[in-house]
């Protein structure tokens, strides 16, 4: 197998350790550090190289974004022959035709008979911020249900939507009025009888005055969280009732990075609205909200929009990350990296006492890290160590989860299997040595 990883330098090198100086100075500190302290020179599939010549393989997928891979070509020449034309316009002054088929393909690709739209933002924030505006002038109601765990964004409404304190809110309020959470029993830690999620609902708020239950299908920076059995089937149940809009999340579990396009598919489950981003646009600043086509039927134009939103340059973009995907069969892709991760991570689990759980749908994948299996007591030290040890000898890792003891996976699926058992190699030396 021929070797993916090479370092050539201390790690950062020098060339990376010129820059520190003028970040220190220049970039603003509440910014915080970087999983890596290397500077990025070229990215290409699943491999980075930095400023020094380092070369890692990247499981980050710059946080979720490259679906596809860095720099995949057909991406690239997409986005140049774009450039060459026209970089912007603002749909609304000067339509384009782009804007338009990325909106159809959303549409037809989105789960259910009823008929859909979408429209385009630039991040995820600023798709669930739509989502909640057009579901409370839908219903004419101010209530939002989040869960447990949670991680929707940083503006102020998402920011408050968001579980974590630390650093997502540090003294970033007042929040949000109208927003209230419920817990998201998990496979790991389920925490309730769904049952019960509908007395714990009517405790907490009305639910007559709620406009939408926000809720991500699997979880991403809340640790990979899958729910258990029936609860996404008792929240479409729920919000029928109360007439509710279901809102999924899929800004980091979509865009087929759980196997199917949709994670919401593995429950053969119809929002009534879909948040998408990261991956959509390859890493270029593209989110969407699909919807069913009846709940904006009677909004006045120009009720939602912005100067930037579906920029030329991402719709091109995010066309062929849809191509891409059917043609290079990544769906099924992401179920086969998916098998490996699960299956080295269960044998890391039967050599090391600190892997509690391993878990995830497709090519979203994690392990937890404990200090005791029985008590479930997170690992946040052991985590950070592991990810010090793989950036050092290669390997790009990021963490999750609420106390930061998960090790997830966001890697593209087209990474090459020697690739991936390369990078696995060096987390199962990182948790042999943590273990000691």
């Amino acid at each position: 197998m021929s070797k993916s990883i090479l370092i050539k330098t201390s790690i950062p090198g020098p060339e990376s350790l010129k820059f520190v100086k003028d970040r220190d100075r220049y970039v603003a500190s509440a910014l915080g550090g970087s999983l890596s302290p290397c500077y990025i020179a070229k990215g290409e599939g699943a491999i980075v190289t930095d400023v020094d010549g380092n070369r890692f393989i990247d499981l980050t997928g710059g946080w979720g974004c490259l679906m596809v891979g860095h720099a995949h070509p057909k991406v690239v020449q997409a986005v140049k022959e774009q450039v060459e034309n026209f970089t912007h316009t603002d749909f609304t002054a000067v339509p384009y035709n782009s804007y338009v088929e990325l909106c159809k393909k959303l549409a037809e690709l989105a789960p259910g008979k009823s008929e859909k739209s979408a429209c385009l933002f630039n991040s995820g924030a600023e798709a669930i911020e739509n989502a909640v505006k057009i579901a409370r002038a839908a219903t004419g109601r101010a209530g939002i249900i989040v869960f447990d765990n949670a991680f929707h964004g940083r503006t102020l409404l998402t920011m408050t939507m968001t579980h974590k304190s630390m650093p997502y809110k540090y003294k970033y309020g007042p929040f949000a009025p109208e927003v209230y959470r419920l817990p998201y029993p998990n496979t790991y830690r389920p925490s309730i009888d769904i049952k019960d999620l509908e007395t714990i609902m009517t405790n907490v708020v009305n639910p007559e005055t709620v406009a939408a239950m926000v809720i991500e299908p699997m979880q991403g920076e809340g640790g990979f969280n899958i729910p258990v059995d029936g609860f996404l089937e008792h929240i479409r149940a729920l919000c029928d009732k109360y007439g509710i809009l279901m809102v999924t999340d899929e800004i980091q579990c979509g865009v087929g990075r759980t196997g199917k396009f949709f994670a919401i598919e593995h429950w053969n489950i119809e929002p009534d609205i879909i948040c998408l981003a990261k991956s959509l646009g390859s890493g270029l600043p593209l989110s969407a909200v699909i919807l069913k086509k009846e709940i904006t039927g009677s909004f006045p134009g120009g009720t939602i929009g912005g100067t930037y939103v579906g920029n030329p340059l991402c719709c091109k973009a995010a066309l062929q990350v849809l191509k891409i995907i059917e043609e290079e069969n990544l769906l099924d892709r992401a179920v086969e990296v998916g098998q490996q991760l699960k299956s080295r991570f269960m044998d890391m689990r039967s050599k090391y006492e600190i892997v509690g759980d391993v878990r995830g749908m497709g090519a979203m994948v994690a392990i937890e890290l404990v200090k005791d299996r029985a008590a479930k007591t997170p690992a946040p030290d052991k985590v950070s160590a592991v990810i010090d040890y793989c950036v050092k000898h290669g390997v790009l890792v990021p963490s999750a989860g609420i106390n930061k003891n998960v090790l997830r996976i966001l890697v593209s699926p087209v990474i090459t299997d020697d690739q991936l058992q390369e990078a696995l190699d060096v987390i199962d030396n990182a948790l042999a040595l943590v273990s000691e």
